[in-house]
This record gives C-alpha cells, structure tokens and sequence, in this order.
C-alpha cells in the first residue's frame, strides 16, 4: 500500500516545542536515511494513526510531502504515551525503490484447522511475523497462511510461505510458524490457544524523550 502524508518542516526541538506542537493537533517527527542529514518535522498524529492501523500498518509506502517536495519513507519507529496509547513521535526512513530494504511482515491465518475441529486439537500459533527482505514498493501487507486442512501434526514453515514470491525471508527457513497440536488434558492450552490475527501496528516504546 502506497499512501501520501502531508509535514511541516521544525526549527527548534525539545519538550517546549513538543507540548507547542501537539497543542497545534501535532506531533514531531524525524526523516532519515537515504545518506541525507537528519530532517525535523512535524505530522499529524490522527493522518499517521489511520496509516498505521492499514493493512500494511508499519510497512506502509508513504509519500512525504515536505514544503513542496516529495520523498518516500517507511515508519522506522514511533512512540506512544503509555496509559492513553495517544501517538508522541515517529521516525521515518527514507528509501529507495530501486534498493531492497529489510522489515517485519505479519502472519495472518484463515479457517478453522479440521484437527481442531474434528480431532480436538489445539492450534499453536507460534511466530506471527516474518522477517523478510524486499523492494520497497512490493512489501507484502501480511503473509496469508490457510490452516482449513491442518490436522494434528501438521505445521507451516518459513519455507513453505517464500516459495515463489518477489521477497526474500531473512527469518529461518525452518522456523516453525504454525502447528496443530494433541489437547493436554487438564492444562489451559486449549483456552489460552488462538486463532485471533496479530495486531497490524507495534506497540510503540512507553518512555523517550522527545527528538
């Protein structure tokens, strides 16, 4: 998914400027990389929120608009306030779309495994994110793994999802994704086991000062 943000460039920095900003319906913000120098801006914290809540969440392709000129960025990190979860701060990554970059894929997982439902196993979702390396304007926005035919003893590995697509997996080719297993009998397994989707947007970290 490709998306475009408006941001406003920011001369000073520090807490004054950050409670200043936020007053202003705004957050500050970094774009880096690229071997350009550092760039202090300021977006807007509800336009970045319904980016990072979309399907592609944090690998969302953005086209930065900056004072007339546009460059194409990922969100490398952000920042949210521990208690109401409000957006604090976001950095962002300039790319190339010529150049293979390295990001975190979400593991989504469709149907009911028949193990489950006929055998009365349990479903272990073990790893729900892949490591993969890609272009950055072909970043899968989740990888989809169909679990309707699983029985108990079937599992899905990295290996079984890269097969024939335009990334590259960094994660191992043997890391175990998914497996149906034998319900044990008087343990919580069988409650605590889901088949809920993995959330699209990380969990920003809860303290920082600000850029």
């Amino acid at each position: 998914m490709e998306a475009t943000l408006e941001a406003v460039l920011r001369e000073t920095r520090g807490k004054n400027e950050a409670r200043r900003l936020r007053v202003a319906g705004k957050i500050p913000a970094v774009v880096y990389g690229g071997g350009q120098e550092p760039q202090a801006v300021a977006v807007s914290p509800k336009e970045l929120s319904r980016l990072l809540h979309s399907e592609s969440g944090l690998n969302t392709l953005i086209d930065l608009q900056v004072g007339g000129a546009s460059t194409k960025v990922i969100v490398k990190d952000y920042l949210l306030q521990p208690v109401t979860q409000q957006l604090l701060h976001a950095d962002f990554y300039r790319v190339d779309l010529s150049r293979k970059v390295q990001v975190k894929v979400a593991v989504r997982l469709h149907g009911e495994p028949r193990g489950v439902k006929v055998q009365g196993g349990v479903l272990d979702f073990v790893h729900r994110e892949i490591e993969i390396e890609s272009l950055p304007a072909e970043i899968p926005e989740h990888i989809d793994i169909d679990v309707t035919n699983f029985m108990i003893g079937d599992s899905a590995y990295v290996r079984d999802v890269a097969k024939d697509q335009k990334w590259t997996p960094i994660s191992p080719a043997d890391m175990m994704l998914v497996h149906v297993v034998t319900a044990r009998v008087g343990s919580d397994d069988a409650a605590a086991a889901t088949t809920a989707e993995p959330e699209v947007a990380k969990k920003g970290k809860p303290d920082a000062k600000d850029k």
